[in-house]
Protein backbone atom coordinates (compact mmCIF):
# COMPACT_ATOMS: atom_id res chain seq x y z
CA UNK A 1 0.00 0.00 0.00
CA UNK A 2 1.10 3.53 -0.58
CA UNK A 3 1.67 4.21 3.15
CA UNK A 4 3.97 1.33 3.80
CA UNK A 5 6.36 3.03 0.46
CA UNK A 6 9.24 5.38 1.24
CA UNK A 7 8.31 8.71 0.24
CA UNK A 8 10.61 8.61 -2.96
CA UNK A 9 9.48 4.99 -3.65
CA UNK A 10 11.47 4.81 -7.31
CA UNK A 11 15.22 5.74 -5.27
CA UNK A 12 15.37 8.51 -8.17
CA UNK A 13 13.82 11.49 -10.01
CA UNK A 14 10.78 10.52 -12.13
CA UNK A 15 12.33 12.87 -14.58
CA UNK A 16 15.50 14.58 -15.00
CA UNK A 17 16.19 17.71 -17.10
CA UNK A 18 16.55 18.37 -20.61
CA UNK A 19 19.61 20.58 -22.30
CA UNK A 20 18.53 23.62 -24.13
CA UNK A 21 19.23 24.40 -27.53
CA UNK A 22 21.48 27.60 -28.40
CA UNK A 23 19.00 31.11 -27.52
CA UNK A 24 16.68 28.49 -26.01
CA UNK A 25 16.22 30.62 -22.01
CA UNK A 26 17.70 29.02 -19.59
CA UNK A 27 16.74 28.89 -16.13
CA UNK A 28 18.28 28.08 -12.72
CA UNK A 29 19.86 24.37 -12.52
CA UNK A 30 19.43 24.50 -16.55
CA UNK A 31 22.31 23.42 -19.14
CA UNK A 32 22.84 23.58 -22.91
CA UNK A 33 23.45 20.96 -24.84
CA UNK A 34 26.33 20.34 -26.47
CA UNK A 35 27.51 21.46 -29.97
CA UNK A 36 27.07 17.80 -31.97
CA UNK A 37 23.67 17.36 -30.41
CA UNK A 38 22.16 20.86 -31.95
CA UNK A 39 24.05 20.02 -34.93
CA UNK A 40 22.21 16.32 -35.16
CA UNK A 41 18.80 17.61 -34.18
CA UNK A 42 18.72 20.93 -35.95
CA UNK A 43 20.76 20.74 -39.19
CA UNK A 44 22.35 17.69 -40.52
CA UNK A 45 21.99 13.46 -38.84
CA UNK A 46 24.82 11.53 -38.92
CA UNK A 47 23.82 9.24 -40.89
CA UNK A 48 20.85 7.56 -42.50
CA UNK A 49 20.35 5.81 -38.95
CA UNK A 50 19.27 9.20 -37.05
CA UNK A 51 15.63 9.79 -36.98
CA UNK A 52 14.69 13.05 -35.02
CA UNK A 53 10.93 14.06 -33.83
CA UNK A 54 9.86 17.28 -32.41
CA UNK A 55 7.02 18.24 -30.62
CA UNK A 56 5.13 20.67 -28.64
CA UNK A 57 6.56 21.54 -25.23
CA UNK A 58 3.93 22.35 -22.52
CA UNK A 59 4.27 24.06 -19.67
CA UNK A 60 3.08 22.37 -16.10
CA UNK A 61 4.07 20.34 -13.26
CA UNK A 62 6.23 17.29 -14.43
CA UNK A 63 4.90 14.49 -12.95
CA UNK A 64 4.85 10.52 -12.96
CA UNK A 65 2.62 7.40 -12.42
CA UNK A 66 4.83 4.48 -11.63
CA UNK A 67 3.35 0.51 -10.96
CA UNK A 68 4.99 -0.80 -8.51
CA UNK A 69 4.85 -4.24 -7.47
CA UNK A 70 1.13 -4.33 -9.53
CA UNK A 71 -0.20 -0.80 -7.94
CA UNK A 72 -0.11 2.46 -9.38
CA UNK A 73 1.77 5.44 -7.48
CA UNK A 74 1.67 9.36 -8.71
CA UNK A 75 4.84 10.91 -8.45
CA UNK A 76 6.59 14.40 -8.50
CA UNK A 77 9.34 15.36 -11.16
CA UNK A 78 11.61 14.58 -7.65
CA UNK A 79 10.22 11.24 -7.83
CA UNK A 80 8.30 11.80 -4.46
CA UNK A 81 4.82 10.65 -3.88
CA UNK A 82 2.59 13.25 -4.81
CA UNK A 83 0.28 12.90 -1.74
CA UNK A 84 3.35 14.28 0.07
CA UNK A 85 3.71 17.16 -1.83
CA UNK A 86 3.06 20.60 -0.48
CA UNK A 87 1.49 21.93 -3.66
CA UNK A 88 -2.63 21.65 -3.83
CA UNK A 89 -2.71 20.61 -7.51
CA UNK A 90 -0.10 17.45 -6.16
CA UNK A 91 -2.49 16.12 -4.41
CA UNK A 92 -5.81 16.68 -7.31
CA UNK A 93 -3.33 14.80 -9.57
CA UNK A 94 -2.70 11.86 -7.22
CA UNK A 95 -6.91 11.72 -6.77
CA UNK A 96 -7.14 11.67 -10.42
CA UNK A 97 -4.64 9.03 -11.22
CA UNK A 98 -7.00 7.10 -8.27
CA UNK A 99 -9.60 7.71 -10.34
CA UNK A 100 -8.11 6.44 -13.60
CA UNK A 101 -6.09 3.79 -12.06
CA UNK A 102 -7.24 0.97 -14.74
CA UNK A 103 -6.06 3.29 -17.30
CA UNK A 104 -2.35 3.47 -16.17
CA UNK A 105 -2.62 -0.46 -15.09
CA UNK A 106 -4.05 -1.32 -18.81
CA UNK A 107 -0.55 0.86 -19.99
CA UNK A 108 2.24 -0.28 -17.49
CA UNK A 109 4.46 -3.33 -17.06
CA UNK A 110 5.67 -3.64 -13.37
CA UNK A 111 8.80 -1.07 -12.35
CA UNK A 112 8.02 1.51 -15.75
CA UNK A 113 6.39 4.65 -15.28
CA UNK A 114 4.59 7.03 -17.38
CA UNK A 115 5.76 10.66 -17.26
CA UNK A 116 4.09 13.48 -18.48
CA UNK A 117 2.56 17.48 -17.79
CA UNK A 118 -0.04 18.16 -15.09
CA UNK A 119 -1.71 21.02 -16.90
CA UNK A 120 -4.44 21.75 -14.48
CA UNK A 121 -2.53 25.00 -12.97
CA UNK A 122 -0.83 27.26 -14.85
CA UNK A 123 2.63 28.04 -14.25
CA UNK A 124 4.10 30.33 -16.97
CA UNK A 125 1.43 29.89 -19.16
CA UNK A 126 -2.56 29.58 -19.44
CA UNK A 127 -4.54 26.96 -20.99
CA UNK A 128 -8.08 26.89 -22.18
CA UNK A 129 -8.34 22.91 -22.18
CA UNK A 130 -9.28 21.10 -25.07
CA UNK A 131 -8.24 17.68 -23.32
CA UNK A 132 -7.58 16.06 -19.77
CA UNK A 133 -5.12 17.83 -17.69
CA UNK A 134 -2.54 15.16 -18.55
CA UNK A 135 -0.57 15.06 -21.38
CA UNK A 136 1.93 12.19 -21.39
CA UNK A 137 5.59 12.50 -23.05
CA UNK A 138 7.16 8.99 -22.23
CA UNK A 139 7.19 5.49 -20.93
CA UNK A 140 10.27 4.63 -18.96
CA UNK A 141 12.07 2.08 -16.94
CA UNK A 142 14.84 3.60 -14.50
CA UNK A 143 16.76 6.80 -17.17
CA UNK A 144 15.89 4.60 -20.13
CA UNK A 145 12.99 5.86 -22.39
CA UNK A 146 10.82 3.51 -24.31
CA UNK A 147 11.13 4.63 -28.22
CA UNK A 148 8.66 7.00 -29.94
CA UNK A 149 6.69 4.04 -31.86
CA UNK A 150 6.41 1.82 -28.34
CA UNK A 151 5.47 4.55 -26.46
CA UNK A 152 2.42 5.74 -28.88
CA UNK A 153 1.66 2.44 -29.58
CA UNK A 154 1.34 1.16 -25.47
CA UNK A 155 -0.80 4.48 -24.81
CA UNK A 156 -3.05 4.11 -27.34
CA UNK A 157 -5.42 1.73 -25.94
CA UNK A 158 -5.88 3.68 -23.12
CA UNK A 159 -6.71 7.48 -24.99
CA UNK A 160 -3.70 9.68 -23.14
CA UNK A 161 -2.97 12.73 -25.01
CA UNK A 162 0.47 13.29 -25.88
CA UNK A 163 2.33 16.45 -27.42
CA UNK A 164 1.26 17.46 -30.48
CA UNK A 165 3.74 15.97 -33.03
CA UNK A 166 5.30 19.01 -34.90
CA UNK A 167 7.61 16.84 -37.25
CA UNK A 168 9.64 13.14 -37.77
CA UNK A 169 12.60 12.69 -39.83
CA UNK A 170 15.34 13.99 -40.50
CA UNK A 171 16.83 17.43 -38.83
CA UNK A 172 14.50 20.42 -38.36
CA UNK A 173 15.45 23.78 -37.43
CA UNK A 174 14.37 25.79 -34.21
CA UNK A 175 12.94 28.22 -36.70
CA UNK A 176 10.93 25.52 -39.17
CA UNK A 177 9.32 24.47 -35.56
CA UNK A 178 8.35 27.71 -34.45
CA UNK A 179 6.79 28.35 -37.46
CA UNK A 180 4.63 25.30 -37.04
CA UNK A 181 3.77 26.12 -33.57
CA UNK A 182 2.53 29.82 -34.75
CA UNK A 183 1.86 31.75 -31.64
CA UNK A 184 -0.37 29.23 -29.46
CA UNK A 185 0.15 25.82 -30.33
CA UNK A 186 -2.15 22.90 -30.80
CA UNK A 187 -3.12 22.45 -26.74
CA UNK A 188 -5.33 25.60 -26.36
CA UNK A 189 -3.16 27.92 -24.96
CA UNK A 190 -3.75 31.27 -23.74
CA UNK A 191 -0.25 32.81 -23.53
CA UNK A 192 2.88 32.21 -26.49
CA UNK A 193 3.23 28.97 -26.33
CA UNK A 194 7.04 27.72 -24.58
CA UNK A 195 8.40 26.05 -27.23
CA UNK A 196 9.51 22.33 -28.92
CA UNK A 197 11.44 19.00 -27.62
CA UNK A 198 13.51 17.59 -29.94
CA UNK A 199 13.85 13.58 -29.28
CA UNK A 200 16.55 12.07 -31.55
CA UNK A 201 16.40 8.36 -31.94
CA UNK A 202 19.12 6.06 -33.31
CA UNK A 203 19.04 2.06 -35.26
CA UNK A 204 22.47 1.00 -33.28
CA UNK A 205 24.17 -2.16 -33.63
CA UNK A 206 22.43 -4.43 -30.67
CA UNK A 207 26.49 -5.96 -30.65
CA UNK A 208 29.25 -4.22 -31.73
CA UNK A 209 30.43 -5.78 -34.81
CA UNK A 210 27.09 -7.74 -35.26
CA UNK A 211 24.86 -7.09 -37.79
CA UNK A 212 21.43 -6.73 -35.87
CA UNK A 213 20.10 -3.22 -35.42
CA UNK A 214 17.48 -1.64 -32.71
CA UNK A 215 15.92 1.64 -32.50
CA UNK A 216 17.07 3.52 -28.94
CA UNK A 217 16.78 6.73 -27.61
CA UNK A 218 19.96 8.81 -28.15
CA UNK A 219 18.87 11.84 -26.66
CA UNK A 220 16.61 14.69 -25.80
CA UNK A 221 16.28 19.01 -26.49
CA UNK A 222 14.66 21.49 -25.85
CA UNK A 223 14.03 25.05 -26.88
CA UNK A 224 12.11 27.67 -24.44
CA UNK A 225 11.32 30.61 -26.27
CA UNK A 226 13.32 33.56 -24.81
CA UNK A 227 10.71 35.95 -23.17
CA UNK A 228 9.47 33.47 -21.33
CA UNK A 229 9.14 34.25 -17.53
CA UNK A 230 8.98 30.44 -15.50
CA UNK A 231 6.43 30.50 -13.21
CA UNK A 232 4.88 33.74 -13.51
CA UNK A 233 1.09 32.33 -12.65
CA UNK A 234 2.32 30.77 -9.88
CA UNK A 235 1.17 32.35 -6.34
CA UNK A 236 4.99 32.29 -4.88
CA UNK A 237 6.43 34.43 -8.05
CA UNK A 238 2.97 36.32 -8.82
CA UNK A 239 2.16 36.91 -4.95
CA UNK A 240 -1.71 36.61 -6.44
CA UNK A 241 -3.90 33.83 -6.48
CA UNK A 242 -3.66 30.80 -8.28
CA UNK A 243 -5.17 30.24 -12.00
CA UNK A 244 -6.34 27.23 -12.92
CA UNK A 245 -6.86 25.74 -15.73
CA UNK A 246 -8.85 23.05 -14.87
CA UNK A 247 -10.90 21.79 -11.80
CA UNK A 248 -12.01 18.30 -10.68
CA UNK A 249 -15.35 19.91 -9.58
CA UNK A 250 -16.19 21.16 -13.09
CA UNK A 251 -15.50 18.13 -15.16
CA UNK A 252 -15.56 14.52 -14.97
CA UNK A 253 -12.35 12.29 -14.25
CA UNK A 254 -10.95 12.14 -17.75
Amino acid sequence: MTESLPRKPLGIKSYGGIAHLPGSRVGVGDHKCHEGQKRIATEKARDRHDQVIVQEKLDGSNVGIARLDGEIHALTRAGYLASTSPYEQHHHFERWVMQNNNRFLAVLKDGERLCGEWLMQAHGTRYQLRHEPFVAFDLMTGTTRKIYDEFIERICPADFITPHLLHRGLPLTIEAALRMLESYGFHGALDPVEGAVWRVERNEFIRPGGNERRWLVDFLVKYVRPDKVDGCYLPEVSGKEPVFNWMPDENTSR
